[in-house]
């Protein structure tokens, strides 16, 4: 099989070494373009036409999200190119928009847990086929924002209700201590559950589950 074709992207002059030279000694890759900014670097994918790009999150000139809008980018303009986005944190918004339009050919991944010099070798081969990689803290990050989400969505009643749930009181208790009918308090309870997503499990009662979600947001 011949070396897959690679372009790195990365503004930072110890990352952007570091990177080459993990590269340059990967024997199924061929590092044939290193740009410092995603002005040149949009250029050099045009020209060396590659198999992946390799870029930072943030590259220059702004260092806010060109790495992402290239990537989306290219999977309009040229959807055969795998992208590695390389980040320095878990970033979820960053992540959400890489996806958005499918995960086939890109791969999110963390620099700092990046261990052994063969890990991005092997995310770069898997873009490359059309696969897709996320480094797992990306993936928590993304559901402790969907929950979040969630929860934001309740009325400020419903957050009263769903305290009082947490601390282990039932619906009678919630009424007296909200001065409200216990009909008002069972309506409240069936919405929160409706938009926490929460069905029947006969495993986990769904008010033990919505306690749960609310004692995790910001470690209650």
């Amino acid at each position: 099989m011949p070396p897959i074709r690679v372009v790195l992207g990365e503004s930072n002059l110890l990352a952007r070494e570091g990177i080459s030279r993990v590269l340059e000694n990967a024997d199924e890759i061929e590092l044939v373009g290193v740009f410092d900014n995603v002005l040149e670097l949009r250029a050099g994918v045009d020209r060396l036409q590659p198999d992946a790009l390799v870029i930072d999150a943030r590259i220059r000139p702004d260092r806010h999200d060109e790495g992402i809008r290239l990537a989306v980018e290219l999977r309009a303009s040229r959807p055969e190119i795998g992208v590695v986005v390389l980040s320095e944190h878990p970033e979820p918004l960053h992540a959400m928009t890489l996806f958005e339009d499918g995960s086939n050919g890109r791969a999110y991944l963390l620099k700092d847990r990046l261990r052994e010099e063969s890990d991005l070798a092997r995310a770069i081969t898997e873009v490359a086929r059309g696969g897709a990689l996320v480094d797992p803290r990306v993936v928590d990050e993304l559901l402790d924002m969907g929950r979040r989400t969630k929860l934001g969505g309740l009325t400020d009643r419903e957050q009263e209700v769903l305290a009082l749930i947490a601390q282990g009181c039932s619906n009678a208790a919630i009424a007296g201590e909200l001065a409200i009918t216990k009909r008002a308090v069972e309506h409240h309870v069936n919405s929160i559950f409706a938009k926490l997503d929460l069905k029947e499990d006969a495993q986990v009662d769904r008010r033990v589950r919505a306690a749960l979600m609310y004692l995790a947001e910001d470690d209650r």
